[in-house]
């Protein structure tokens, strides 16, 4: 049936204008920077320079950039260095599991970004998603990772005078995040503990241990915990 000249005439004047405002919205999700703080200042970041060679054959590649608030003594170039060490150990970490592979860039789009900042930087970009890090702890969530520079530098009482393992476990357990895994507990006395377990709380009998993976290519976990929703 042919449709009333009035309907004929009608055109969905609104629906490109909609469609662009969606598309800036998932934009703004996917390479949000968190440029303004609570109080009207701003925070400011440098992206590190260059990229990375893709870590892992996993069929699904993570890009992430990596940026570092100004004004600290560990510059881009360095905290990224660490940063790709720890992505890009394929027997270790998250890429010896085969599905996930990663790959640093300089510039967006990219899938999370790893953040260092000061514990108040912290605070407000976690802080956005309704997690509380009090000042003293990392969080990942969405697509943003965030390193606090006071556990970077000072690490936890449990890694005193191991920094190399110490920052395995702040990025693997805050990727990990990222990747969709929740937190874990202790399997047992002895155990390596997981890095999806909130270690900075308390091993639980676990030893210290930065890798989701072991050397003969298991995965370290545990039984799963209901964490309460403003948990980074």
């Amino acid at each position: 049936m042919r449709a009333p000249a009035r309907l004929r005439r009608w055109k969905p004047r609104h629906a490109l204008p909609a469609l662009a405002l969606v598309a800036a919205l998932t934009a703004g999700l996917l390479w949000w920077q968190p440029w303004s703080g609570g109080d009207g200042d701003r925070l400011a970041f440098t992206t590190a320079p260059g990229g990375s060679a893709r870590f892992g054959t996993g069929e699904h590649l993570y890009r992430y950039k990596v940026r570092v608030e100004d004004g600290i003594a560990e510059s881009p170039a360095q905290f990224a260095a660490e940063v790709d060490a720890v992505l890009g150990d394929v027997r270790h970490g998250w890429a010896a599991g085969g599905t996930a592979s990663f790959q640093r860039m300089p510039a967006d789009p990219v899938d999370f970004t790893v953040y260092l900042a000061t514990p108040k930087s912290t605070d407000r970009i976690c802080g956005q998603y309704g997690l509380d890090t009090g000042g003293w702890v990392n969080c990942g969530v969405t697509h943003q990772v965030v390193v606090n520079l006071t556990r970077w530098t000072e690490l936890s009482e449990f890694y005193q005078g191991r920094p190399e393992q110490y920052h395995a476990l702040a990025v693997n357990h805050e990727v990990g995040h990222i990747l969709g895994n929740g937190h874990v507990d202790c399997p047992g006395p002895g155990a390596p503990a997981p890095v999806m377990m909130q270690q900075i709380k308390g091993l639980h009998g676990c030893v210290p241990n930065g890798w989701p993976y072991s050397d003969t290519g298991t995965l370290l976990t545990g039984p799963p915990v209901q964490a309460p929703t403003n948990a980074p």
